[in-house]
């Protein structure tokens, strides 16, 4: 019996060591249980090691294609290469030159970069940022909330008077001021670049115009407001249509020309190809073709030290590339939305003038005069404006000097001394030409004046201390009356009709009474 309960005993301490196997000891003999499985713990252990390996071969799965991959690229690297990328191969060789070019025009860039940085490693960066930038913005506009404070363009009715051009095309005009028969003065005015033919002058007043007697004519450049697109545009034909513009409004003899900013670039026009038709010029803070080659080292980085950098780069690309001022212009001012002129045309204002700008009177008509520049919504027109800012003009402005060009010596000029005496005359540009600029001007700094007056010392020039490019010229009643008072001296008022064919002057008229008595 002590044998059996030892035996006993024993055996229990053995299944609980091993667990339950399904044997069963009875006495002498072993029996084995019909149903064998596994202890609840051992086949948790066998799960997780079965999870565990599933991971891993992934994980090791992944790696080795991941490696697989970066081999593979590699292989194509060396590949491209060693057969593409070669100096003898037909892609380099067709390829070589012109992005030599490309690179050669671009290089200017990097002085806009550090000194202690590579441009190789950093504009791949500057690149790849720009990319994502661009991408955060559309994805941002995509999502603008319902309510926004940004006003819309207002596309009006048509309201120009237009004429009919020899070429067949239309150009669409406004005038303001004294009737066509009673004006004593004609003033035809080219706009300047996101302006139309309401320009003007910016809040120039009726009252004034009459007491001096002028009739104002601003009309739309092509492909602006109203006005037909030209296919082929240049400086001369811009001094053609303003000569046929005068003829088809009735305006008898000779107009005055009158150059805001950038719509100067007509007025010069008009000066060098038509200059029979022009009694005088008044030219405000004109432009001047910043790449002109007569223009001084001095005057020239006077110039472009006083512009932003993004002004900078569109004089550049409407130089070089002007088919990329197209993304520019379509995010600014023909998005649909009306903005701020600085951030717009890229300026950097003086304190006068953003105080002028900021004004309620101020937007208002600046805001009118782009709906109408951009109701064509046509970027080409804007991209050609640029283009001829910067381009060939054809001419200098060297050539309007008045200059005393006598017969050349020679044998023939020496035997035409014999019998007559030698007659000199007198070319160039013969009329008044009177310039007003603002020393505090950034958007045509006064370097480009200090330029005209170097090269047409005839030309009257007017500097005005304190003053910008808007403070001294948009709604300033005072300053418009000193600008007529210069050019056109005492006001005179209107002339009076005497019958429906002929017009004579007032004091005229009281003149040939007075000899007559």
């Amino acid at each position: 019996m002590e044998v059996t309960a030892e035996s006993n005993s024993w055996r229990d301490e053995l299944a609980s060591l091993v667990g339950d196997t399904g044997i069963r000891l009875n006495g002498d003999s072993i029996a084995v249980s019909a149903k064998l499985s596994p202890p609840p713990l051992a086949a948790a252990e066998e799960e997780e090691e079965t999870a565990e390996s599933l991971k891993d071969q992934i994980k090791g799965f992944a790696t080795a294609w991941g490696e697989l991959a970066v081999e593979l690229g590699r292989g194509c690297r060396d590949v491209v290469r060693q057969t593409i990328l070669t100096d003898d191969s037909y892609i380099v060789k067709k390829t070589k030159g012109p992005l030599a070019e490309v690179s050669e025009k671009l290089r200017f860039l990097n002085d806009f970069l550090p000194e202690d940085r590579d441009p190789v490693h950093v504009w791949p960066v500057i690149f790849f940022v720009f990319i994502v930038a661009l991408a955060v913005l559309s994805v941002n506009s995509k999502h603008d909330g319902s309510i926004s404070t940004v006003k819309r363009v207002s596309i009006h009715p048509p309201s120009g008077a237009r004429i009919l051009l020899p070429d067949g095309r239309y150009i669409a005009y406004h005038e303001i001021g004294v009737a066509a028969d009673k004006a004593r003065f004609s003033v035809i005015v080219p706009h300047g670049f996101l302006s139309s033919r309401f320009a003007g002058i910016l809040g120039i007043k009726v009252s004034l115009l009459e007491e001096f007697g002028v009739r104002l004519i601003g009309y739309d450049l092509p492909g602006f407001g109203e006005s037909d697109p030209h296919s082929n545009r240049s400086l001369n034909s811009s001094a053609l249509d303003m000569s046929h513009l005068a003829y088809s409004v009735g305006i008898n003899g000779k107009f005055w020309v009158l150059g805001y900013s950038s719509g100067s670039l007509h007025a010069w026009a008009a000066l060098k190809y038509i200059p029979d038709q022009i009694a005088g010029a008044a030219m405000l803070a004109p432009l001047v073709n910043p790449y002109d080659s007569s223009m001084t080292r001095e005057e020239n980085s006077s110039t472009w030290r006083n512009w932003t950098r993004r002004r900078r780069l569109l004089f550049y690309l409407a130089r070089k590339f002007p088919k990329f001022l197209n993304y520019f212009y379509s995010r600014t001012f023909l998005s649909g939305k009306h903005g701020q002129i600085d951030k717009w045309l890229s300026l950097k204002l003086g304190k006068k003038d953003k105080d002028l700008v900021e004004t309620s009177a101020f937007e208002k008509i600046w805001q009118r005069d782009v709906e109408e520049s951009v109701r064509q919504n046509n970027p080409k027109p804007f991209v050609e404006e640029a283009m001829l800012q910067v381009s060939n003009w054809g001419s200098n402005l060297v050539d309007l000097q008045v200059q005393r060009k006598c017969p050349k010596k020679g044998i023939f000029s020496w035997l035409h001394f014999m019998y007559t005496q030698p007659e000199c005359e007198l070319t160039g540009y013969l009329g008044p030409i009177h310039i007003w600029q603002g020393m505090d001007d950034t958007v045509v700094p006064p370097s480009m004046t200090d330029y005209v007056a170097r090269v047409l010392p005839t030309a009257n020039v007017h500097r005005l201390p304190g003053e910008g490019h808007f403070s001294y010229f948009s709604l300033c009643n005072e300053c418009h009356r000193d600008i007529f008072s210069t050019i056109f001296g005492s006001p005179q008022g209107m002339l009076y009709t005497v019958d429906n064919n002929n017009t004579v002057a007032k004091d005229e008229a009281q003149e040939t009474l007075f000899q007559t008595m």
